[in-house]
């Protein structure tokens, strides 16, 4: 196959070229290619690789009346993702073990419509579990310093964290950490959205970032902060990896677009852990390289459980993962190989994904074809979630799908990744 006559973009560049693929790899990028291959016409349309977002909950096994890998991975393909990494947790059982991590690959080979990798989970307990999860193919762990909001996941302490970190670092494998100090939390005084907020300070964050550096750094163990939400957290990323510790960080839309001021009228489909800070902040922080990764951190559930108007009764999590790239192109703000590297090289060289986030020979041909000249907004029909509903409705979006490939076919059949050479 040769895709013809696109405007490619990578974290490089941007130039118009045509794109060959043989064997669902990518085998040239140039100019006026010749050869006798099918053919599909790109003129007018950008070609960005494959998204990748490795900050899903597509819940099953288990909860799968929140959301299902067939679903969200769909909506995924949708939005021009490629390949994704799914969390520990809000399935059942929670990956922490090898029988439940045998359970969650099986579930994604049969249905997953583009590639996946799977993350592991750290808890108090299971420290015998994370060498055979590395031999099974886990991409890393994910561990929370505070309560996670589902009891079988539970928050792990400082001793848990130290010594998952020596042993993670051993195995040459990656922590994330879900960064609030549990001693700077406190229980909402109210049902409002504001005394939720309250209860959960950016101080709280800063205090979980600080300390969870401090032991990555001692322990030599390699660390992703998730879903960042203030400046002082990406400053605090920023300046140790300035130093040489091996950090990273993400944000989401959710932060990017929403602040405090926007939970009353957003209600509880806007309610997330941490919670909305100040929406204007962080934009600086992807454009100076504080942040390297902007994911959807996709935390479905059912609608009913984000209705209501008690705050401490409302479930949290953002459904958003088939329309984080659209909002980000929408924004105007990023350079288009910025926003490559965002959501798609970065993420893949971060994490191992060795064959994903360029267009260039050898890497598999996963190709974002986009009419860039198309603006709407998000629309609850068109979301293709397990319950489709999502804060993010009515927020303007650019870029139409016109086609997504995973390895140069239609998306229909995902591969399981396995964790490569991390950057």
């Amino acid at each position: 196959m040769i895709v013809r006559g696109g405007t490619v973009v990578t974290a490089r560049a941007v130039g118009q070229a045509d794109i060959a693929i043989d064997g669902g790899h990518i085998t040239d990028v140039g100019p006026n290619l010749t050869g006798n291959r099918e053919e599909i016409d790109a003129t007018g349309l950008h070609i960005f690789p494959g998204g990748v977002d490795s900050h899903v909950h597509f819940n099953e096994p288990g909860r799968t009346e929140w959301e299902d890998i067939a679903h969200g991975s769909a909506a995924l393909a949708a939005g021009g993702y490629t390949s994704f990494i799914d969390m520990p947790l809000n399935n059942l059982p929670v990956t922490t073990t090898v029988d439940a991590f045998d359970l969650k690959l099986a579930a994604m080979q049969s249905s997953s419509l583009v590639d996946f990798g799977l993350w592991g989970g750290l808890v108090p307990g299971n420290l015998d579990q994370l060498g055979p999860l590395v031999q099974r193919g886990v991409m890393g762990f994910k561990a929370f310093m505070c309560p996670s909001g589902i009891d079988e996941f539970p928050g792990c302490d400082e001793t848990t964290l130290r010594e998952g970190m020596k042993r993670i670092a051993e195995l040459g494998s990656i922590l994330l950490v879900h960064a609030e100090d549990p001693a700077r939390l406190t229980e909402p005084a109210g049902p409002s959205a504001r005394e939720f907020i309250a209860s959960r300070p950016s101080e709280a964050e800063l205090s979980a970032v600080h300390d969870a550096i401090e032991w990555a750094r001692e322990a030599g163990c390699p660390l992703h902060i998730v879903h960042v939400s203030s400046l002082p957290s990406a400053a605090l990323i920023r300046a140790h990896r300035q130093n040489g510790v091996d950090v990273s960080g993400e944000t989401c839309p959710h932060y990017l677009l929403y602040g405090a001021g926007d939970l009353e009228r957003l209600g509880g489909l806007g309610k997330c852990a941490p919670p909305f800070r100040t929406k204007e902040e962080l934009w600086p922080a992807l454009m100076e390289d504080w942040l390297q990764i902007v994911v959807s951190d996709h935390s479905p559930s059912a609608l009913e459980l984000k209705q209501g108007h008690d705050f401490r009764k409302i479930w949290g999590g953002i459904s958003g993962c088939q329309s984080t790239r659209q909002l980000l192109l929408a924004d105007g703000r990023l350079e288009l190989p910025l926003y490559a590297a965002l959501t798609s090289t970065n993420v893949a060289k971060r994490f191992g994904l060795a064959a994903k986030g360029d267009i260039a020979p050898g890497f598999d041909a996963d190709l974002w074809i986009v009419d860039l000249a198309d603006q709407d907004v998000v629309r609850r029909d068109d979301l293709l979630y397990r319950n489709p509903f999502s804060v993010h409705e009515g927020q303007r979006v650019r870029g139409r799908t016109v086609k997504t490939l995973v390895r140069g076919r239609e998306p229909g059949s995902g591969r399981f990744i396995r964790p490569g050479v991390r950057s």
